[in-house]
């Protein structure tokens, strides 16, 4: 048993020792093995590291040649661009030289016809240049001359439309201030105590007050006074009656505002009768329709520029009356049509049209003879007037509006406004005389033909109008007439 354990032992003891020497072998060829691999890798990488620098050395040789190429190319091209630019230089050079020589022959000519022009028409310099001036001037105003006249065929052309615009701006302008003065009327009150009483509990007594006379009832902080603001005026005396007769009473309500508004419109309406009859006694002029009467009568409480028009239309009967004495002519219809002729200023706020045509249409609705009727309507020259009657009303209408203080104007201040418009005319090159006509409402010029030609006249008629509406205040309008002619007179013996 022990000698077969023993023989196991040494056969293991035997493998182990064999298995050491090829473990002791094989280690040294394995590593010379791997060594050798190494080496050949070595190798192999070395060499592809050869190559990969070689065709990099390539790529980057060619790269450097294309650069080197692109360089040359743009090298040139600068080059020639350089010598191109140095040949323009040179060029410009030399034309500048060129026009320096120009400049220097130039001025010196200039210098040499300076001298000539001033040895030939006996003129210095400074006086030469302001006669170029002069004449530069008076090229330029004949020039706007021609161009103004050019744009105002173009305005006539465009006609009515534009027209009306321009009309309509100015009435928009203008009417605040104679609003102002002929749309309100002011009501004192005995105490401060009565606003409350006309304004009613919660506002119904003004509200009921306003509703029936259809005029606005202004209450504001000024102490014991309303104001009462109407276009008609008619309307607004009626009201103004009305509140009257109600701080008068003390009872002022709703049921009673409306019964004194009815008898004040029916006192009112009586008033314009009498109005109307007593113009017609005053004139003494008969004969006509009631309903004329009245409209004429209504025209008490209405004023044009401050000035009364019922007065107006009397005071013009009496003119055209004493004119038509003077000449001979029956001063009945005349008297009548200047009486009549502005009857449309009554109406102009119920029917469209100027209160020329509407009171010429009116007047004839009601039984006016042919010549009244085109007196009205040609007063203001809307329509050419052909018969001593619109001649005469047309002479009237402007002795009465235009004479001194006719319209809240005292006579200083008129005289004043008339030197005034003969010194702005007086005051342009050219002029003869001045004539200051119709009340201030024209300005007549007459201007030396020989020194002042058509377009001339023309520029001075506009300037004069200019001036004159920038400095002057005046009602109404002002026409500027600029005369040029020429006389010659020769006497035969």
């Amino acid at each position: 048993m022990r000698i077969a354990v023993s023989a196991g032992t040494s056969a293991s003891l035997l493998v182990t020792v064999l298995a050491a020497v090829v473990l002791l072998v094989a280690a040294p060829v394995a590593a010379w093995l791997l060594a050798r691999r190494l080496r050949t890798a070595q190798r192999r990488a070395a060499a592809e590291a050869e190559r990969a620098r070689r065709q990099g050395e390539r790529q980057a040789e060619q790269q450097a040649a294309r650069l080197r190429a692109e360089l040359d190319r743009r090298e040139e091209r600068l080059t020639e661009e350089l010598d191109r630019l140095r040949t323009r230089e040179d060029e410009l050079a030399e034309r500048s030289t060129r026009l320096e020589r120009a400049r220097d022959e130039a001025e010196t000519l200039v210098r040499r016809r300076a001298a000539e022009l001033e040895r030939a028409a006996g003129l210095s310099a400074d006086q030469a240049r302001a006669e170029l001036l002069r004449a530069a001037e008076s090229q330029a105003r004949r020039e706007a001359a021609v161009t103004v006249r050019e744009i105002e065929r173009a305005a006539r052309e465009e006609g009515e439309q534009r027209a009306r615009a321009i009309v309509a701006g100015a009435i928009q302008r203008l009417a605040a201030e104679q609003t102002a003065e002929t749309a309100v009327s002011v009501f004192r009150l005995p105490n401060e105590e009565m606003k409350g009483r006309v304004i009613g509990r919660e506002g119904r007594n003004i509200r009921t007050f306003e509703a029936v006379t259809g005029v606005n009832l202004i209450i504001d902080d000024t102490p014991a006074v309303v104001q009462l603001s109407c276009f008609d005026p008619v309307r607004r005396e009626t009201a103004r009656l009305t509140l009257e007769q109600l701080v008068e009473d003390g009872r002022i309500h709703p049921v009673r505002i409306e019964h004194v508004h009815e008898r004040s419109r029916a006192e009112v309406e009586q008033r314009c009768v009498r109005a109307g009859e007593d113009a017609l006694l005053a004139v003494r002029v008969g004969g006509m329709h009631p309903e004329l009467v009245r409209t004429l009568g209504t025209l008490r409480y209405r004023a044009s520029y401050g000035q009364n028009v019922l007065g107006h239309l009397v005071e013009s009967a009496h003119l055209a009356g004493m004119m038509a004495a003077e000449l001979g002519v029956d001063p009945e219809p005349v008297r009548r049509s200047a009486l009549l002729h502005d009857i449309g200023k009554a109406l102009t706020h119920e029917v469209e049209g100027s209160h020329a045509a509407v009171g010429a249409d009116f007047a004839r609705r009601h039984g006016e003879s042919a010549d009244v009727v085109h007196a009205i309507a040609a007063h203001h020259g809307e329509v050419e007037p052909r018969t001593v009657e619109a001649v005469l009303t047309q002479a009237a209408d402007a002795c009465s509006g235009g004479r001194p203080g006719a319209r809240k104007e005292s006579l200083e201040v008129y005289v004043r406004r008339l030197e005034r418009l003969e010194e702005i005319a007086r005051a342009h090159d050219g002029v003869a005389t001045v004539y200051a006509m119709q009340a201030g409402r024209e300005v007549r010029v007459m201007v030396r033909p020989e020194v002042v030609d058509d377009l001339g006249a023309q520029v001075i008629a506009r300037e004069v109008a200019k001036q004159v509406a920038e400095e002057l205040t005046y009602p109404g309008q002002i026409r500027v007439t600029v005369v040029r002619e020429s006389r010659v007179t020769e006497v035969a013996r």
